[in-house]
């Protein structure tokens, strides 16, 4: 169900990436009207695609943008919303049927009890439930129906999408959380949440993906006739690409990022061939030591991990049958489809319309926020303001929710240290 506000509550998006952690805190009026409070950034540690590799590091990033949102709001946090991405994300589709009276039109008790019945068969054999989403009813067997309140017939059918995560990573990720003395309120895949902030609505009823490119993961989801379809996630992201420099150029991870951002493209122009970049060498960055490529060297290196992202896409949208429907539109968001060049990459490899999506559904958003990387944590914000979805919950321990700001640092690191 909706949730019902009072004249004023308050709503944390945490998004837990492999290359940033971010927290975005939004007061929320009765009117649903959406005011962001403070927000938080901080570089992550301790996860790679997605997954959690140290609890501590992890941890301790996730404190540290919390920190920094909540004293920009000021006010303490002891809630949030997550995201969750990763290569092992995956989603099918269940279908729940009931017999209907005869000699009566479908009432709204006949499409709790189908939902009741639908939400009964799911077990945790494939993972943790992350989402269960009703998507098109049937009657009779008959065309997709949106809201069959009213029609009569014999029998009432639901499609459901349904997605999971692996328990064990979940529950990784759920420690790290608790360990910063937060409770998970919901969760929500992570290119679900970036298209709630970027798509417009013509774009979801006639049919588009999502490719949120962030740090270790490209994380894609479909939409037909107004609501997802399909959930998938490639473990390659901008990431790949900065080790893929550093790695070529014999440079610092820090000096390869800052080169990708600065002078990276997609695709080789005439230009680049000419163009000279400044490169320190690893362990050495100072003026003295510095070696000279030409741009085009650069390009060289980031062209064919773009390529591959694209074409490890155009698998995933094979698999959801969209490989040949050219009127299909796709959005590029995520930190790395800022890379220039990108979107005409992706619409050559996929052979698609595409445009680049930024956070647009939330107005008056602090100037900051007009940025691709917080396309997912803001449409958290989106996916908890509607949340209409019915599963069955698993219970979350209850932490010690004393600790705030700073706080959740020092008693993190007096447990661990």
């Amino acid at each position: 169900m909706n949730h019902t506000f009072a004249r004023t509550s308050t709503l944390a998006a945490l998004d837990i990436g492999s290359s940033k952690v971010c927290c975005v805190i939004a007061h929320i009026d009765r009117d649903k009207n959406i005011e962001i409070v403070g927000h938080g950034y901080n570089a992550s540690l301790g996860i790679k695609n997605g997954i959690i590799t140290d609890i501590n590091q992890a941890t301790l990033s996730v404190c540290n943008a919390i920190e920094n949102a909540e004293q920009m709001a000021n006010e303490p946090l002891t809630r949030v919303i997550i995201n969750v991405s990763g290569e092992k994300t995956q989603s099918l589709m269940r279908q729940s049927q009931i017999n209907l009276h005869k000699n009566r039109p479908i009432s709204p008790l006949d499409l709790e009890k189908l939902i009741t019945k639908g939400t009964s068969k799911i077990n945790a054999v494939n993972g943790e439930l992350i989402h269960l989403l009703p998507t098109t009813y049937h009657v009779d067997g008959g065309e997709p129906i949106k809201d069959p309140l009213s029609i009569y017939g014999e029998t009432l059918s639901l499609d459901m999408l349904l997605g999971y995560y692996p328990t064990n990573m979940y529950k990784n990720l759920a420690a790290v959380v608790e360990n910063a003395h937060l409770e998970i309120t919901e969760k929500v895949f992570s290119a679900y949440a970036s298209a709630l902030a970027c798509m417009v609505d013509d774009e979801k009823e006639l049919g588009a993906t999502v490719i949120d490119i962030g740090g270790g993961t490209t994380s894609i989801v479909t939409f037909k006739q107004g609501l997802p379809v399909k959930f998938s996630t490639i473990p390659v992201g901008g990431i790949n690409i900065t080790k893929d420099i550093a790695f070529g150029l014999t440079t610092s991870i820090a000096h390869a990022e800052d080169l990708k951002i600065r002078h990276g493209c997609a695709f080789l122009i005439s230009q680049d061939a000419t163009e000279v970049l400044n490169v320190y060498p690893v362990g050495e960055e100072d003026d003295s030591n510095i070696r000279q490529i030409h741009k085009s060297d650069l390009i060289n290196i980031i062209a064919p991990r773009v390529e591959e992202i694209f074409e490890l896409v155009a698998q995933k949208l094979d698999e959801h049958e969209l490989k040949n429907a050219t009127s299909h539109r796709v959005i590029l968001t995520g930190g790395t489809s800022q890379l220039s060049g990108i979107r005409d990459v992706a619409a050559l490899i996929l052979d698609k319309q595409v445009r680049l999506g930024g956070p647009r559904n939330i107005p008056n958003l602090p100037k900051p926020l007009y940025n691709p990387i917080f396309s997912n944590a803001l449409g958290m914000i989106l996916f908890a303001l509607n949340y209409t979805e019915r599963k069955p919950q698993k219970q979350i321990s209850h932490t010690n929710t004393e600790l705030a700001g700073f706080g959740k640092i020092l008693g993190w690191l007096k447990q661990n240290f």
